[in-house]
């Protein structure tokens, strides 16, 4: 296929639109079902391009959450604990222990699920029958992997009334090194972002404590990828084998670690007791629970605990998670990794990681005051590690 059209661009009155290699080949991707749109490309090439970079640094399958043309997360596929199985709706997927590839893909999608609503799936392995099982159920809009059995196939193909999105990729295709595109009819050029993300990144380490575990190390890679591609300034908190907390696209890189601390907490406070336990009714549909349980988690918890409110979303009215009792928890919480794209400015960065279980950091450093957040890395015993390199692009087009 040397082409693709497109039903418009990035906005309906964007025609006409297709996809298509300058050079004339073909395109290195097969459209097995669906109709795919300008930014499902855009999330399904970037979205590739980040599981694709994660199963080369850590040998291990890995999968993608995109959500307009950023990851909501990125996992590897490690075993869930049965807490987390609950947290992520995914306690009843009959052999999902025995699939790689669709506990990363149940860990990235059980991040955020608020965000992953109608997200763009990017497998780094062949997509199997637990892992489409998985998606059916899911509110997504594509998926694309470099193959899929033909149990899967089939039962990807029935949803949406059979109209979703299924691109197969080709795993050998290289772009070319050289990258264009056009802003306002001026073409810009440059060299491809193919830095290699991987433990000789974390070599460097400035703080008192230099103790960094291999799990550590893990999150850090997958932490750091992530951001790649990201729009910046962003930063990301992972933990046990997956991004649990991305703030993206913000001016002031502080804004950026509140907004991914806040999404880190809220993942926590999922598989805290009283959210594991709370008493649903069947009725409740799961894009239900996810709002329910968001609001139940935050300050705003009297929007659905109020007396003719609880009764449609629970069979008995719940005790509030009090503020107290969250704090509580997430004091408890230790060896969160946290990257970043670019330096941190000022130590209250890492006063507000500290917050969120932060205990090991990768950052490239570089700022006139990089003592001071050494300084501040020290006073929580903190282990943090200067790259010296820039990761991301300030736009992901």
């Amino acid at each position: 296929m040397k082409e693709f059209e497109l039903k418009y661009g990035c906005n309906p009155n964007q025609k006409p639109a297709k996809i298509f290699m300058a050079d004339g080949s073909d395109l290195p991707i097969e459209i097995l079902n669906g109709k795919p749109g300008y930014i499902n490309f855009l999330d399904a090439f970037n979205s590739w391009q980040l599981v694709k970079e994660l199963k080369e640094a850590l040998g291990m399958p890995a999968a993608t959450s995109f959500k307009h043309v950023s990851p909501t997360s990125a996992a590897v596929g490690v075993p869930m604990s049965a807490e987390l199985k609950k947290a992520c709706f995914v306690d009843d997927i009959e052999g999902l222990d025995a699939s790689p590839i669709a506990l990363a893909y149940a860990r990235a999608r059980g991040t955020d699920r608020m965000c992953s609503f109608g997200d763009w799936v990017a497998l780094s392995d062949v997509c199997d029958e637990v892992t489409a099982r998985l998606l059916k159920r899911e509110v997504s809009d594509g998926i694309i992997a470099p193959g899929y059995t033909p149990e899967a196939l089939e039962i990807l193909k029935s949803k949406r009334k059979g109209s979703y999105n299924i691109v197969k990729i080709d795993p050998n295709y290289v772009p070319e090194k050289q990258e264009r595109k056009q802003v306002y009819g001026i073409t810009f050029e440059q060299g491809r972002n193919d830095f290699k993300i991987d433990e000789e990144l974390l070599n460097n380490i400035v703080t008192e404590n230099k103790e960094l575990p291999d799990a550590a190390k893990r999150d850090l890679i997958i932490a750091l990828i992530t951001l790649k591609y990201t729009q910046s300034n962003s930063v990301c908190f992972a933990k046990d084998g997956q991004a649990i907390g991305v703030g993206a696209g913000q001016q002031s890189r502080i804004h950026c670690t509140r907004l991914a601390g806040g999404k880190a907490d809220v993942w926590h406070l999922r598989q805290h007791e009283k959210v594991l336990n709370l008493p649903f009714l069947p009725t409740v549909g799961r894009p239900d629970r996810d709002n329910t349980i968001d609001v139940y988690i935050s300050d705003d918890y009297e929007d659905v605990l109020a007396e003719g409110t609880w009764q449609k979303f629970f069979s008995e009215k719940p005790e509030p998670l009090t503020k107290e009792e969250k704090r509580a928890y997430l004091d408890s919480i230790k060896g969160v990794a946290l990257g970043s794209d670019a330096f941190f400015p000022f130590g209250d960065n890492i006063e507000r990681a500290a917050k969120s279980g932060v205990t090991y950091i990768a950052e490239p450093g570089g700022s006139i005051r990089d003592d001071n957040v050494i300084e501040t890395c020290n006073k929580f015993g903190m282990v943090m590690a200067l790259s010296l390199i820039h990761i991301s692009e300030p736009t992901r087009p």
